[in-house]
């Protein structure tokens, strides 16, 4: 192999045309073209994320808003062709509220709204790539909620496309959902539930 494919082959771009071929019980995102191999969420991960859907889908109801979970593929450009999409993530939770953008195997294009729990294996990825992403294609609101750390960072989009500095709550707090008025989450019971679950390292 000369050194210029040798190059094309370290610098290969990945897209969602690619993801599609590979075995359905892998679970990839790609952000930039680059390929990243997703872990299995904790019981606490799945935990908040039942919950926190839960309490969304009830508020939604007669709404036009939808929510959803993981897993589910978000083409983050929006573009059709699968060959040109090279940012395709797959949030915990995700509100859309626009009807266009739900398609029969994937959103098309950046949610309103995103929450991230985080894991250990996951903390940079969302702090850092995904909060960059997200900022990136005009996600309105993104949430980090860190269950090791027992707290919750929102981050609201502002004219200039900019998050900016992040409200922060403790993970018992009743949390204003700030692209639906009235939403509030609630994690409080839930948290006395599973305490002992929580301070498990």
């Amino acid at each position: 192999m000369n050194n210029l494919a040798l190059k094309q082959e370290i610098e290969q771009k990945y897209s969602y045309a690619d993801l599609l071929n590979f075995p359905e019980d892998e679970r990839y995102e790609i952000i930039d073209g680059n390929l990243y191999l997703m872990s299995a969420p904790t019981v606490i991960h799945q935990g908040i994320s039942g919950e926190i859907n839960r309490q969304i889908s009830n508020y939604l109801v007669g709404k036009k808003c939808k929510v959803f979970s993981s897993p589910i593929d978000v083409k983050l450009s929006g573009k059709k062709d699968d060959k040109k999409e090279f940012n395709v993530v797959q949030p915990d939770i995700l509100i859309v509220c626009d009807e266009n953008k739900i398609q029969k195997n994937c959103i098309l294009g950046a949610p309103d709204f995103i929450i991230e729990i985080l894991s250990p294996s996951t903390s940079s990825m969302d702090r850092v790539k995904k909060f960059n992403l997200y900022q990136k294609f005009g996600v309105k609101e993104y949430w980090i909620v860190a269950p090791e750390e027992k707290n919750i960072s929102v981050f609201v989009l502002n004219k200039e496309g900019i998050y900016t500095i992040p409200k922060a709550y403790y993970l018992t707090d009743k949390v204003p959902v700030n692209i639906a008025k009235g939403l509030y989450i609630d994690l409080n019971n839930y948290c006395k539930e599973n305490e002992e679950l929580l301070i498990k390292k």
